[in-house]
């Protein structure tokens, strides 16, 4: 949100001009002008979006007069700047949901304290939005705002490091499943959300540094599967849950670093069972939830699932193995214009196979888009494969290239993705040569004899069998559900999977949720729980 929402700055002007009169303010040689009417003979509030800071605004107004031309002296006129930015919308947001108190409510300062820890905990909130500073440099940060914070305005001296660490730890120690439950229960009621279909994910929250000493009570810090491409850095697992009614988000759950998504799913959906006092929602989530365990603890809860089914399980091996072989009969589903490419539409077709042992339905969808991504996405390997067999081809027959053996085993590195689709022969030529045999230098008396000498070369075809049997299964991806929806209706809610992924994008990129500049676990888990609240609000 910073990055594209110019600053907004506020002017107060105090004149004794006659109320009805058309005001024109002038600014520099830009020549901007911002016109308003003088309600009052009093303070006038001028209003305006500007990419300048405050001061740097303050100096570049030259004059402001009045509509009949009569310059007024800015010598008259007694302003005041303050700077805003995004703060009246993020106010209004936490205002909505009551989250200063909240706060106040579930994490109280303690008696004699200069500040709450609620309103340490909005500032963080705000600041995380407008400039994610670390903790020492809030302070700094927070006095160019007066007020617009919370309810009262603040004195940014009070909210030094230490106090805003302190708020972190109250936090945690305060009832944050209770506190959570309260804001999302006031979410669904102020935009009146419906709850019958929940988008589950999660994602790694990637911390640099050692953090060698862990919190016991604190989610642990640890070396798991990093989806920020660093396996090096430690992290913890976060789980979001949002509404597919305006994808907001409800609920989220920290895991320690090292557990794997499996896992996660059977305690999150129990949680939202608590948290939405019922059972029948629908739970969608990735391919992690599609095991055994995870489906039959939600379906014998009474509960309802969508999911996609991996690549390596039975059912998808299964089908693709007849698909290559045999025709099925598709059903249209529904199509979609691509949002980048007007006029250009994807197409969806279903087939419902044979349920699972445990009497779970399966349906095949096929995607006109995801058909011409896997050929080309399959084509550029092939392309790939022959540039370097086409490489390699000069190589041999020297240095390490000069046995069959070394030789088969490069082609194999090569053709590893497309060997259904490539047929790379090693062909052996063989040519007879005279071999000096006797010793000296060569000479007419010299004994030679005959050698055969056998150099190798390489050969391929692509196979034509294998690329139409591939084309057969392009386009093609499993879901898995106990519903008793519509085959499109499935594939539909299941497609608003992606606007949950947008979420996480959110958290990690525009509200740049790391690196995280604290040293304590304990308080990483609290300020944690400040971003669930901003991507939910």
């Amino acid at each position: 949100m910073k990055k594209w929402i110019k600053r907004y700055v506020e002017l107060d002007l105090i004149c004794n001009e006659p109320p009805g009169r058309r005001l024109e303010l002038k600014r520099g040689s830009e020549g901007e002008k911002h016109f308003l009417i003088s309600n009052h003979n009093c303070q006038i509030s001028i209003k305006t979006v500007s990419g300048l800071p405050a001061k740097e605004l303050e100096t570049r107004i030259v004059s402001l007069s009045c509509w009949d031309s009569n310059v007024i002296v800015m010598e008259q006129f007694e302003t005041r700047f303050k700077q805003v930015d995004v703060l009246p919308m993020v106010k209004y947001f936490m205002d909505q949901l009551d989250l200063f108190n909240l706060f106040s409510k579930y994490v109280p300062a303690s008696e004699g304290s200069l500040a709450e820890h609620a309103q340490s905990l909005c500032i963080l909130i705000a600041n995380i939005i407008c400039d994610n500073k670390p903790l020492y440099k809030v302070q700094e940060w927070l006095c160019q705002y007066t007020d617009g914070l919370v309810t009262e305005p603040v004195e940014p001296s009070f909210f030094n490091d230490d106090r805003l660490a302190r708020a972190l730890s109250a936090l945690f120690h305060a009832d944050r499943h209770t506190l959570m439950t309260e804001a999302s229960c006031n979410a669904i009621s102020v935009h009146q959300l419906l709850t019958e279909e929940i988008h589950n994910d999660s994602t790694s929250v990637t911390f640099i540094g050692k953090y060698e000493t862990p919190d016991p009570e604190a989610v642990k810090l640890k070396h798991g599967h990093n989806k920020d491409f660093r396996p090096d850095c430690k992290q913890v697992v976060f789980g979001l849950n949002i509404t597919a009614d305006g994808h907001v988000p409800l609920s989220y759950q920290l895991f320690d670093g090292n557990t794997t998504d499996d896992v996660t799913h059977i305690p999150n959906w129990n949680g939202l069972r608590t948290l939405l006092g019922k059972e029948d929602f629908i739970y969608i989530a990735d391919c992690k939830l599609k095991t055994e365990k995870n489906l039959t603890h939600i379906a014998d809860e009474g509960g309802l699932f969508i999911t996609i089914v991996p690549k390596n399980h039975k059912e998808y091996i299964q089908f693709i193995k007849y698909l290559k072989k045999n025709e099925v009969p598709w059903e249209d589903a529904f199509s979609v214009e691509n949002s980048r490419k007007k006029g250009v539409f994807t197409v969806y077709r279903t087939y419902e196979a044979e349920r699972t042992k445990e009497g779970f339905r399966v349906i095949f969808v096929h995607s006109s888009t995801k058909q011409k991504e896997d050929e080309a996405r399959r084509q550029k390997k092939i392309d790939k494969a022959i540039e370097q067999l086409e490489s390699l081809s000069p190589k041999l027959n020297a240095y390490h290239l000069k046995t069959k053996k070394e030789i088969k085993a490069a082609i194999d590195k090569i053709v590893k993705d497309v060997k259904e689709f490539i047929d790379v022969r090693i062909v052996t030529d063989r040519r007879q040569i005279k071999v000096k045999v006797s010793p000296g230098r060569p000479s007419l008396k010299s004994v030679y004899k005959n050698k055969w000498e056998f150099t190798h070369r390489i050969e391929w075809t692509l196979i034509e069998q294998g690329l139409i049997e591939a084309s057969r299964i392009d386009g093609i991806f499993p879901l898995i559900t106990n519903t008793q929806l519509e085959a499109s209706e499935v594939l539909g809610k299941y497609k608003n999977q992606p606007f949950l992924e947008k979420r996480m994008y959110t958290k990690k990129s525009i509200l740049e949720v790391a690196p995280v500049f604290i040293k304590k676990e304990h308080r990483i888990e609290a300020m944690l729980f400040l971003y669930f609240r901003l991507i939910a609000d």
